[in-house]
Order: structure tokens, then C-alpha cells, then sequence
């Protein structure tokens, strides 16, 4: 059991190293080389199914009667969408900046899905699970439109149109972020017994995401070490999803305390499903922009780490002002 409890508590940096390792492990072996085009169609096929796999699960377990639509997901949600389509804007407008790739890093990082981890360290810390749920439903949803409408202009591929890349995008997406959503519902009403065995699985979402963290990694180190991208713009991207991470755990958290629910929004807003941000930086920009959702998934473990301290540390010293009194 001290085993199993010590992979949860550093599954962030074993997955990390895992995928770094693993990586070059791999492209080290000589007679594996044939397999090299292979492994990149597999994890092409792999992440999707993971992703999936995870929205899926949590899914199962939501009540759709105990979803309530708060004044806070709406602003969010604004904002959310507005910082995105303002970046689209500018680099449609500025196609050749020097910015460029920095600002699509930025891109991914704000649009990216809240993490289907979220409602658990939102009840650690004593937040609504129901709110974050919503939230978590809202944000798919926009983000399977936004996505689509916005990625093909900003990010043009010079072999199609923007409809046909547009209907392309559409056509990854959609199923990825709200086919979960419509499969778990369906399978509860017609199959509750089903849908009670599968919602009570939720513990697999952890492994899952452990693995598809481990590939994503691996792919971002790949990207890495083929990229022509200069150093410079590398760290740019480290220090865009620092801030973009930090900007939105406070605006959330701001936000939700005019509401009375400041450790839910903050959680919706801050934290986010970055196996998802990764697949998207090298699916639909370029590959080194996987850099800003890899580095995101840091900054937002980090953050998660220190108010978990913090809550756990307020949680004992009222325990024992209580005992004391």
C-alpha cells in the first residue's frame, strides 16, 4: 500500500521522466528504428482513445439533476473564449510575427478543457464538485466549437481551404470533447446498471491519465529534439503557460470569491485537462507548441500541490484551536 500511495503522490514526475526516458530509450535501439513510423501513428490513434477514455468515465458519474448553471460559468466561459479569439485575432491579423508560435502556445493554454481531475481536488479543498462539473461540461462544449472556427484561420494549412480545414478539425474534436458526454448520458438512462459499474471506476481515470501523460511527454520531447525552433522561443513558451497558468487560477479565484464560490471557479479556470492542450499543440500548430500544455501540466500540479498544503495545514490548525477550546 506505501508502494501504490507514493506512485499517486509522485505520478506527475514519474509519468514526466517516464515519457523523457522512454523516449529516448527507445530511438536509442537500433533495430527499432522500423518501428519508428509505426509508434507515431499508434500514439496518434492512442491519445484520442485515452482522452475519450477519461472524459467518459467522469462523465458516468454526473447526475444531470444535481447540474446547476451559475452566474460565475458564464463569465468564465466569456473569458475563457474571449482571450482566445482576441489572440486568433491578432495573429490573423500579424500572421508573421515573430510571436507567432508563443502566442499559439498562449492559445492552448486558455482554451484547453477544465481537468477531469478537477472535481477531486476541488472536494479536497472543500469547493461545489456539482459547479466544476457543469463547468467542465460548458467548457467542452465551447471548446469543440471554438476550436474549429478559429484554429484554421490563425494556423492555416497551405493544402486545404479554411472549411475544409475547419470541417477537419471539427471532425477530431467533436467526437473527442462531447461524444463522452452523449455516450455516458445515453448509457444511464438505458443501462443504469451499467452506467453504476462504469461510474465506479473512476480510480481508472488516474492510471489513464498516467499513461496518456507519460505518451504526451514523449511526444513533446520528440518535438524538442527535431524542432528547428530557436531556444528562445522554446522558453517563451515555458514562460507563457507560467503565466497563463498563474492568470487564470487568480482570475477564477477572484471571480468565484464574488460568488461565494472561490475555490470551485479558480479550479475550473486554472486547472486544465493538458494531456488534451498537448495533443492539440502538435495536431493543430506546430509540434513544439505541445511545449506550453507540457509545462502548463507543471505550473498547475504545483499550484494544486501548495493549496492542498495549505488546506490540509488550516483543516489541522482548526482541529486543534477546536480541541484546545
Amino acid at each position: 500500500m506505501k508502494v501504490i500511495q507514493f506512485l499517486k503522490d509522485w505520478t506527475l514526475i514519474i509519468a514526466i521522466l517516464a515519457g523523457i526516458g522512454g523516449y529516448f530509450a527507445y530511438v536509442s535501439i537500433p533495430w527499432l528504428r522500423p518501428t519508428h513510423a509505426f509508434a507515431s501513428e499508434a500514439i496518434a490513434v492512442v491519445q484520442p482513445l485515452l482522452i475519450f477514455s477519461m472524459l467518459f468515465i467522469t462523465f458516468s458519474k454526473i447526475n444531470p439533476h444535481e447540474l446547476r448553471l451559475r452566474r460565475w460559468h458564464l463569465w468564465l466561459l466569456l473569458l475563457q473564449c474571449g482571450l482566445f479569439t482576441a489572440i486568433g485575432l491578432v495573429l490573423i491579423a500579424l500572421p508573421h510575427s515573430d510571436m507567432h508560435i508563443v502566442l499559439e502556445g498562449a492559445m492552448i493554454c486558455l482554451i484547453c478543457p477544465t481537468a477531469t481531475a478537477g472535481a477531486v481536488i476541488t472536494r479536497k479543498l472543500g469547493g461545489n464538485v456539482n459547479n466544476i462539473t457543469t463547468y467542465t461540461i460548458l467548457i467542452n462544449l465551447a471548446a469543440a466549437l471554438m476550436i474549429p472556427a478559429l484554429v484554421p484561420l490563425v494556423h492555416p494549412n497551405p493544402e486545404m481551404s479554411a472549411m475544409t480545414s475547419s470541417m477537419l478539425i471539427l471532425r477530431k474534436v467533436f467526437p473527442l470533447l462531447l461524444m463522452p458526454l452523449v455516450a455516458a448520458l445515453a448509457i444511464r438512462r438505458m443501462l443504469p446498471g451499467l452506467n453504476r459499474r462504469i461510474g465506479s471506476l473512476q480510480g481508472l481515470t488516474f492510471y489513464l491519465w498516467a499513461v496518456a501523460l507519460a505518451l504526451a511527454t514523449a511526444v513533446t520531447t520528440r518535438s524538442i529534439v527535431h524542432t528547428d525552433v530557436d531556444v528562445a522561443t522554446q522558453l517563451w513558451l515555458v514562460a507563457v503557460s507560467l503565466i497563463c497558468c498563474a492568470m487564470q487560477f487568480w482570475i477564477g479565484r477572484k471571480i468565484g470569491l464574488r460568488y461565494n464560490d472561490m475555490i470551485t471557479a479558480g479550479q475550473s479556470f486554472g486547472q486544465k485537462n493538458t494531456v488534451l492542450a498537448i495533443w492539440m499543440g502538435y495536431t493543430f500548430f506546430t509540434p513544439i507548441t505541445a511545449v506550453a500544455g507540457g509545462f502548463y501540466s507543471i505550473w498547475h500540479n504545483l499550484v494544486n500541490s501548495y493549496q492542498l498544503y495549505e488546506h490540509k495545514k488550516s483543516t489541522a490548525g482548526n482541529t486543534a484551536a477546536k480541541a484546545g477550546s
